[in-house]
């Protein structure tokens, strides 16, 4: 069966994308002025794979089970923060081995009374197959199926049929299209500058869902109403009340601020013997009750910085040394001032940015410009050591690491890294408030330099944390992250007029990133499609 199937996918599927067929609805051209003069300017669009989470999300709404399989699926590259750069999501031949394998378990296990929209036996196997073709394809496709696409599907039928019945039939149907490229991949086939509407459909649900698009957004499409940036922004909104854009935004945060890295940070017992896997998991669960909060109620970007409370366990109050909350859940707690402000003095931040042994300047100052800054630093020379200073008696870190600025060699980054990472040091290793490294009084003191408007000196984190609040830079970098996470990709020159257009309205909301949300739906990259490689 599988080399059967195997010859009638690639049957299916032709020798190239351009070879798959596309539905027959009238291009909308996304209705909407161009941004910036007279033609939109959409920048360079690549057809996009679809990632495991979105793989997982695609099948679970198809078959109701089976997304599962995904998480075993070879890993997304990393590319500018994130795992869903259309440039970096290539097939391997064990993703493609992977996707077999999960097609022909998945078809196995289909429920297909619930698949079928009709019985075999009343209405007529080939009508019933027509009929199974047409919607099971069109859910899966992300759009009508047109007549070459369903003529072949229902040859794949057929053969299937005659040699084990109806059932194996609609088995293999369900085989192929969980393999096919219309599936995997987020084709779309307008002409140029032109988005049809079940294509603004699945750039919606994608974006905000990770998942295909529901029936009210199809609906819309199909009856007009996904045409122009008025209609999409209306959709956008009403997505934001679901709980999958909750996790969509999860998301965003987990990949642009590395923080799914506290799951394998390692730290030595000698160094830490308090921190263990249960404290470890309070602060993932802290740090995403916290962001959640600070994103969806207070909504501003500043409060990111500047947001005096977060979440506790009593778990992870005992290991911060504050009173234990009388719940055995999470709850919500005011840190004394001096100690705990914003995101920057998150315990997962801080042990994720440091060394198994001791804290790290280097990895927390590069924390700061690289992701929120978006100041990519160049890579070390390839003669330099990528060795930190070891622990030594009698010296605190900020001596240690005089050398970075000291030795020409490395002077020329660590200018930039350093001075923001010692600003961290009242926090150790695993995130914890100290005032002494060991006997040794700690120096916060940190500065910042190079940048467009935050240039000078600062006190700890907290005050790093309430000058990068009201930053131009930050603000513009959160834009940045936003885009790169949005639409797939980095930005290029001629994103540019999209890029102003973004911070414009993030700032005329007052920077709620919320409505930076609904925004990033409203530019010519959305609206718009560039067939241009």
């Amino acid at each position: 069966m599988r080399a059967l199937l195997a010859i009638l996918l690639a049957s299916i599927t032709g020798c190239a994308l351009g070879n798959i067929g596309g539905g027959d609805e009238e291009s909308s051209g996304g209705g909407a002025a161009a941004l910036c003069g007279d033609k939109p300017s959409p920048g360079p669009q690549t057809i996009r794979r679809l990632t495991r989470f979105e793989y997982q999300n695609t099948i679970g709404a198809l078959l109701g089970f089976g997304g599962e399989l995904a998480k075993d699926f070879a890993a997304e590259e990393i590319a500018y923060g994130f795992d869903n750069n259309a440039d970096a999501l290539n097939v391997s031949p064990v993703l493609a081995e992977q996707y077999l394998e999960a097609a022909e378990s998945l078809a196995k296990r289909a429920d297909l009374g619930k698949l079928l929209p009709c019985d075999p036996l009343t209405l007529g196997e080939d009508a019933c197959a027509r009929q199974f073709i047409e919607r099971f394809g069109a859910r899966a496709y992300r759009r009508p199926l047109d007549g070459s696409e369903q003529a072949r599907l229902r040859a794949v039928f057929e053969a299937a049929r005659d040699q084990d019945g109806f059932a194996a039939g609609a088995r293999a149907v369900i085989e192929v299209i969980l393999q096919s490229p219309q599936l995997l991949y987020r084709i779309e086939e307008g002409k140029e500058l032109s988005v049809t509407g079940v294509e603004l459909a699945s750039r919606l649900s994608f974006f905000l869902w990770g998942s295909p698009p529901d029936e009210v957004l199809l609906a819309a499409a199909r009856e007009g109403r996904l045409k122009t940036a008025e209609d999409v922004a209306t959709h956008a909104t009403r997505m934001l009340d679901d709980a999958r854009t909750r996790k969509m935004v999860s998301r965003f945060h987990a990949q642009w601020l590395g923080l799914d890295g506290l799951a394998t940070v390692s730290k030595t017992k000698e160094a830490y013997p308090e921190f263990n896997d249960d404290v470890r998991r309070s602060m993932a669960e802290e740090t995403r009750l916290f962001l959640d909060a600070v994103f969806w109620k207070e909504g501003k970007l500043e409060a990111l910085f500047t947001t005096p409370w977060t979440f506790v366990d009593s778990k992870l109050a005992r290991f911060y040394g504050v009173s234990v909350p009388p719940s055995s859940g999470f709850v919500k707690v005011l840190f004394p001032a001096e100690r705990r402000v914003g995101l920057l003095t998150q315990g997962s931040i801080l042990t994720i940015y440091a060394k198994a042994n001791q804290t790290s300047p280097v990895a927390r100052g590069k924390f700061v410009r690289e992701k929120l800054l978006c100041h990519e630093l160049q890579p070390p020379p390839m003669n330099v050591v990528l060795a930190e200073p070891e622990t030594a008696p009698g010296k605190t870190t900020r001596e240690r690491f005089a050398e970075h600025t000291s030795n020409p060699t490395c002077a020329g980054c660590h200018r930039y890294i350093d001075g923001i990472g010692f600003g961290f040091e009242r926090y150790d290793g695993v995130g914890r408030f100290r005032t002494h490294e060991g006997a040794l009084p700690v120096d916060a003191s940190g500065s910042l330099t190079d940048t467009l408007d935050v240039d000078g000196p600062f006190d700890g984190a907290i005050e790093l944390g309430h000058k990068l609040a009201t930053s131009e830079q930050v603000r513009s970098c959160v834009v940045t992250q936003w885009f790169r996470f949005a639409y797939g990709r980095k930005e290029t020159s001629g994103d540019q007029c999209t890029l102003n257009k973004l911070r414009a309205r993030f700032a005329a909301s007052g920077y709620d990133m919320r409505t930076l949300l609904v925004a990033l739906t409203q530019t010519d990259a959305f609206l718009y499609r560039s067939t241009t490689p």
